[in-house]
């Protein structure tokens, strides 16, 4: 794309054999380097076209079985039995796995975290959240073992959950690890500086208790597995989009109890985006390995997207505090954090790294030097938290940068200039950041100015006063921050303490590794440690590779994917933290030059010329004297493998280089917590201006404007792309996203009808500029990016939204409903209380009530609704019903919502009678959808020689009917609930009922509901 108004740059168009056309190198000098061009991506040949393979592609084994899994329906629950008969029986199964069954040969993965929380990539006696694997079922083909897990039966024991962070540290909280003592793990406290006296001699202190949400980034592509175990030695392979870092290898080899170089991992060749979440599918490759092992057949195991949104990972949610202390002229002199990190159920590794990405920079774009930091991990009945686009950032920014917009209003300073005054100076680079963050370069003034010359702020701000006046909601928000990447590995060790990380061999650097060869074709490929998700990786490769000898791009062949047996990997490889433009580019660049470095030697000998007159360009190698001399880059190459005696001395057989490289600067924690966390830091800063319609709550983004310092820039299309992706990330994080749950627990966004995401209709343009200032830690000056926009966009609408608002309490996401009701001062809707003059239901739930009046006495109808034959005709779905004891009765319903249909096994039971008077109705029900409870209150009206029959009603929904149907299940309970109470009429009253039309019934019913 080119750059600010979104077109391509280049003709894509349809050949006459059918092939897409995707113009690769437009025509140019050959003396123009290849670096710094917006290209547009090798790769989009064979995505575009569809001959991509993915990992559903993939059957490297033949025999291969088909796996689905059986999820918990409960966020908590003890699992007293399963027994899978039934399930066994049905043709074509091959097996079912337990937890239990599998922890005979599986060990936990273990965590930097030294605490009894012991992780499975499975339930074993407990489920602790919605969607955990409680058992495996293997088959002939996926159809067959989807159906027999709805045959798998299991004793569930619900539990009560911690559904949130403030649920999980109240007094009463179940404990999900009773051997933790606590929900509350953990805790750190940093000091640096002195913030104590910062604070003590501040003119104004401004604090902000904040709140974010979980979301996920929802690549295109969810996880897959092909696991394969084999015997003699006991040995696993494994296919997956496993995106690393590989720093998990030996978690996973040791939780499968075999040698590291016993667990080989192959990524496929293309993999569907990930945004950092396809870390997570590491359970996966251990679960499908031990199931594999178990039953003795390779397992192939394709994620669907109810699965991914329930089940995978999630942007972990957090709360806390911030302060910040200024001086009078808005020098900010200190700054104190508290944070509660919600982790889920389980601290799954490569956590509680999304606490401490940000830590380490923690002053953010500002020179402050006083800062304390106080961290709480918290264990609740959710999803584990992992990597995320931006991991950590979003958080950390909103905190920090919301704090900043409100200040500017408290000292009446403007938002962009009480940033200009903070920001580290450009002649202070390199900047030793207080918690150990050695920030390479930057010009954050400077960065400034562009964003309010692109925004023309003044007019913005004139545009503001005006509408303020005309009695519209106007407001204009900023947010700044840096962009660390290239991540040390050791910073997750910060949650340890000194004292514990001096009895563990050290932890440092990150490094990145490359392999450059020629074959005697005269062919180059290019091998990767970076296992790229769609980020461009093989078209930047293959520029680097192209200037250093002499081709075009399209000679270059990059592989992109892994395998852990024959490629030149280690554990900091894998795809994460923006690594590949601070750090892989540099080893691509140093093996490059190994290899133009041979040609040179075998040319010079050839040619009968000094090495450093030979020079490569145009494919060529020639003598840089005039006259011409020179041959093929091939001819020279294939010198080097059909005759390797008669090569220069200082030459090897073949030529096949490569290089493995970490930057001297990521060093270990020191014994005060400082640590350099990462090896370059960009810089964004955002500005965003919106409108807000009062009577809707709609939020117009009237201008979005960011300015991005990446140093130099590669590849000018790819960096634009990473902008506009992350923005829409960050877009979606602000106004919709969330992965919602119920205080008890129950997931309720498992479609994207409940989980909305940002289309290209919800999109607006973002105009995109740039500042450059090349860092000095790698050989193009570039700095990693594609993580800022995600980090920055939320705090920026946040603050924009506050200023239109002039309000503090800004809650993400901002969805329609919330923007309404603060926009019109409306409290959030609150549950009405029950009159005193009618029985109470307990809180929560679906909730409502209604009416109907039946031609017939009270007793008759008193009658008849304990008549089991009569019950048994009124229950919606009913298919069997049996009297289990006095008022209790079991019955079988088939129930649909939202497009699926299931059985479930319901119990009812009339409590409370008062003949003929009221009677309040208790049921439960549960299946391979989910499960649900409930009761109402039913009271009987004399009405001359009628029954006026009053219902309230409260329904607790969970399981996958709840995370599927959310956004049905209030008018499908009602439909539901009236059926009951209609079915009742006409069977009491079978004329009167017909005398009204059905619709006209169900209508009536529907408008008298209570729509609480």
């Amino acid at each position: 794309m080119n750059g600010r108004n979104g077109s391509f740059n280049g003709h894509y168009g349809i050949q006459q054999d059918g092939r897409l056309r995707i113009p690769l190198q437009p025509a140019s000098s050959s003396d123009q380097p290849w670096v710094g061009r917006a290209l547009p991506r090798k790769e989009d040949q064979a995505l575009l076209s569809g001959r991509a393979r993915f990992i559903d592609d993939l059957a490297p084994v033949p025999g291969l079985k088909h796996a689905a899994i059986l999820r918990s329906p409960h966020p908590h629950a003890r699992i007293r039995g399963i027994d899978a008969a039934r399930a066994l029986a049905l043709p074509g199964v091959v097996g079912v796995v337990t937890g239990a069954e599998l922890a005979r040969m599986v060990g936990p993965i273990p965590s930097v975290v030294r605490a009894p929380v012991p992780y499975f990539p499975f339930a074993i006696d407990r489920a602790r959240h919605v969607g955990e694997p409680v058992a495996v079922v293997v088959a002939d083909t996926r159809y067959i073992a989807e159906d027999a897990c709805e045959l798998v039966d299991v004793d569930y024991e619900p539990l009560p959950a911690a559904a949130s962070i403030a649920a999980a540290l109240a007094p009463d909280a179940p404990l999900l690890h009773e051997k933790a003592g606590s929900n509350a793990i953990n805790p750190r406290s940093f000091r640096y500086g002195d913030p104590e006296r910062a604070f003590a001699e501040a003119d104004e202190v401004v604090a902000l208790d904040y709140t974010y949400p979980r979301y996920a980034s929802t690549p295109m592509e969810t996880f897959g597995v092909v696991a394969q175990f084999e015997q003699a030695p006991d040995r696993f392979t494994v296919w997956s989009n496993f995106q690393g870092p590989f720093v998990l290898q030996p978690l996973m080899a040791g939780a499968l109890k075999v040698p590291g170089n016993r667990l080989r991992l192959i990524t496929p060749p293309a993999s569907g985006g990930s945004f950092g979440i396809k870390q997570a599918v590491l359970s996966y490759i251990v679960l499908m390995a031990a199931v594999s092992r178990a039953l003795g057949v390779p397992v192939k195991w394709i994620e669907d997207r109810a699965e991914h949104l329930a089940a995978a990972s999630a942007a972990g949610d957090r709360s806390g505090k911030v302060a910040a202390a200024f001086r009078r002229d808005g020098e900010l002199i200190g700054l104190r954090f508290e944070n509660f990190a919600n982790m889920g159920a389980y601290l799954r590794p490569p956590e509680p790294a999304s606490v401490y990405r940000m830590h380490a920079a923690c002053n953010g774009a500002y020179a402050v030097k006083n800062i304390a930091v106080e961290n709480t991990l918290v264990l609740t009945n959710q999803t584990p938290v992992g990597l995320n686009r931006g991991y950590g950032g979003p958080q950390f920014y909103f905190a920090l940068e919301r704090t900043m917009d409100i200040a500017a209003r408290r000292l009446g300073i403007d938002p962009a200039e009480l940033r200009r005054r903070n920001f580290i100076p450009a002649d202070a680079f390199p900047y030793h950041a207080p918690a150990g963050s050695i920030l390479d370069a930057g010009d954050y003034a400077k960065a400034l100015d562009e964003l309010l010359r692109l925004a023309d702020y003044d007019g913005l701000k004139r545009k503001r006063d005006a509408a303020r006046r005309a009695g519209r909601l106007f407001g204009i928000g900023f947010s700044a921050g840096t962009e660390p990447s290239g991540s040390n590995m050791a910073y997750v060790s910060l949650a340890q303490t000194a004292e514990e990380r001096g009895k563990t061999d050290p932890k440092s650097g990150a490094n990145a590794s490359a392999v450059v060869s020629i074959d005697p074709s005269g062919s180059v490929t290019v091998r990767l440690d970076s296992t790229p998700n769609g980020q461009g990786h093989a078209t930047v490769a293959a520029q680097i590779v192209a200037d250093r000898l002499g081709l075009k791009p399209d000679d270059i062949d990059v592989v992109t994917e892994i395998d852990t047996l024959t490629s030149n990997w280690s554990i900091a490889s894998g795809n994460y933290s923006n690594r590949f433009a601070a750090i892989v580019v540099d080893a691509v660049a140093q093996t490059a030059d190994k290899v133009a470095h041979a040609i040179r030697l075998i040319a010079a000998d050839v040619l009968e010329a000094p090495p450093d007159k030979i020079e490569l360009k145009d494919g060529y190698v020639k003598v840089a004297d005039g006259s011409n001399r020179g041959m093929p880059l091939r001819r020279i190459a294939s010198r080097a493998h059909w005759n390797p005696n008669g090569l220069p001395s200082d030459v090897s057989a073949g030529i096949y280089e490569s290089t493995v490289l970490s930057p001297p600067t990521l060093a270990s924690p020191d014994t005060e917590d400082r640590v350099p966390s990462a090896v370059t830091y960009g810089f964004v800063i955002d500005l965003v201006a919106v409108e807000i319609e009062r009577a809707t709550g709609v939020i117009r983004i009237d201008k979005y404007v960011s300015v991005h310092d990446v140093g130099r820039q590669i590849n000018p299309l790819i960096v634009e792309g990473q902008v506009h992706g992350g923005f829409a990330h960050g877009l979606g994080a602000a106004l919709m996203e969330e992965l919602a749950y119920d205080a008890r627990g129950n997931f309720l966004a498992g479609t994207f009808a409940d989980y909305l995401c940002p289309t290209a209709m919800e999109v607006p343009p973002v105009t995109i500029g740039h500042v450059e200032t090349p860092s000095p830690r790698n050989t193009f000056g570039a700095k990693g990016m594609g993580d800022g926009s995600s980090m920055l966009t939320p705090a920026a609408i946040a603050n924009a939204v506050a200023d239109a608002l002039g309000r503090d309490d800004i809650v993400l996401p901002l969805t329609l409903r919330r923007v309404w009701e603060l926009a019109n001062s409306v409290e959030p809707t609150m549950r009405r209380k029950e009159t005193p003059d009618r029985p109470e239901l307990a809180p929560g739930g679906l909730r409502g009530e209604g009416e109907v009046t039946i031609s017939a006495p009270p007793a008759e109808v008193w009658r008849r609704l304990f008549d089991p034959n009569e019950l048994a005709a009124m229950v919606p779905g009913c298919e069997r019903l049996e009297q289990t004891g006095p008022d209790r009765y079991s019955a079988d319903v088939t129930i649909g919502v939202a497009a699926i249909r299931g059985l479930y096994r319901a119990e009812i039971e009339l409590k409370d009678k008062q003949e003929p008077v009221s009677v309040r109705l208790v049921g439960k029900a549960s299946g391979a959808l989910g499960f649900g409870s409930g009761e109402a209150i039913v009271q009987f009206v004399p009405k001359g020689n009628a029954t006026r029959l009053t219902y309230i009603y409260r329904a607790e929904i969970g399981g996958k009917v709840a995370a599927v149907g959310q956004r049905m299940l209030g008018t499908v309970t009602r439909v539901l609930i009236a059926g009951f109470f209609r079915a009742l009429e006409r069977r009491v009253a079978p004329r009167a009922a017909r005398a009204m039309p059905r619709w006209r019934a169900m209508l009536r019913a529907l408008l008298r509901r209570d729509p609480r």
